[in-house]
């Protein structure tokens, strides 16, 4: 993994990690531009390695998932005043903080349990370029059918709707299972909680702060559990100096991506995703096979 992979994939994941767009998506298509989707053996394992018979695609899916916690710094940081309300909740000095951590809980628990059920299925038939662009199309679809819908209600743009932790546990969990539908890599985990956030009754705002609160426990999950089983032989193969760019790298652009995203679906919605997803199927389908 070079420096100039570290930039560049620091910075899809930055930019698309919380945006309706699916970074996994993106991650999976750039690392097939770097040549880093190729089942070559990685150099200098040997049979007393724990990385013997790993190849340079398991590389890059492990530095991948490193990088996530970018991310999740990013999100630790700007919303800092609700992970410290959650935080007091569990010491008993905050029951809105509780009740938030209840519902995030909630909606966690549906992707904890299909993940570890399914993960070797989804990483064996889900992980590529054509899966990647039929979720892509789909996905844009069910914008533009949520959109529709959200067009024919009165809505106050000013009114953002119950705060999160005012949200229904039987909500919160619908939620949860959306999500789940992001686990087909080019879908977005993003686009899947903020359309489960408008079906819920929240405002575009709140939606979004939902997802992006969801998000910080489902990848650190995702990063604890690879780092658990996985962590001896990505120790072994990936250099720490690409790994701390790459995570810098995704912490500046996703906290710019968040920010942005807020105040732009107050005002216009997820529309906008929608042909941006239809337009990246169609390149990626003309690059790769016409």
């Amino acid at each position: 993994m070079t420096y100039t992979d570290a930039i560049v994939l620091g910075i899809v994941e930055g930019m698309t990690e919380y945006l309706p767009v699916s970074s996994t998506g993106h991650l999976i298509l750039a690392n097939r531009f770097l040549g880093l989707d190729s089942d070559r053996p990685i150099e200098g394992s040997s049979s007393s390695s724990a990385a013997e018979g790993r190849t340079l695609r398991d590389a890059a899916n492990a530095y991948a998932i490193i990088i996530q916690g970018g991310a999740i710094l990013a999100v630790l940081l700007i919303y800092r005043r609700r992970v410290l309300d959650i935080f007091y909740g569990m010491l008993g000095r905050s029951r809105n903080g509780l009740l938030l951590l209840r519902n995030l809980i909630a909606a966690f628990v549906p992707a904890a349990v299909l993940g570890l059920l399914f993960e070797g299925w989804i990483d064996q038939h889900l992980f590529g370029p054509v899966p990647v662009i039929n979720a892509l199309i789909l996905g844009a679809l069910l914008i533009l059918i949520v959109e529709k819908w959200r067009d024919r209600r009165t809505v106050d743009t000013e009114d953002e709707g119950p705060d999160l932790h005012e949200l229904p546990v039987s909500k919160a969990f619908l939620i949860g299972l959306l999500q789940c539908v992001a686990m087909w890599p080019g879908t977005s985990r993003s686009m899947m909680t903020i359309i489960g956030g408008y079906l819920a009754g929240f405002s575009p705002k709140r939606s979004a702060e939902f997802s992006f609160l969801l998000g910080l426990i489902t990848l650190s999950a995702a990063a604890g559990y690879k780092a658990v089983t996985q962590g001896r032989w990505m120790y072994e193969t990936l250099d720490i100096g690409p790994v701390l760019v790459g995570i810098l790298i995704a912490f500046v652009f996703a906290a710019l991506s968040v920010k942005w995203l807020v105040s732009y679906l107050t005002r216009h919605g997820l529309r906008i995703f929608a042909w941006y997803r239809i337009l990246l199927a169609l390149a990626v389908v003309n690059l790769l096979f016409w």
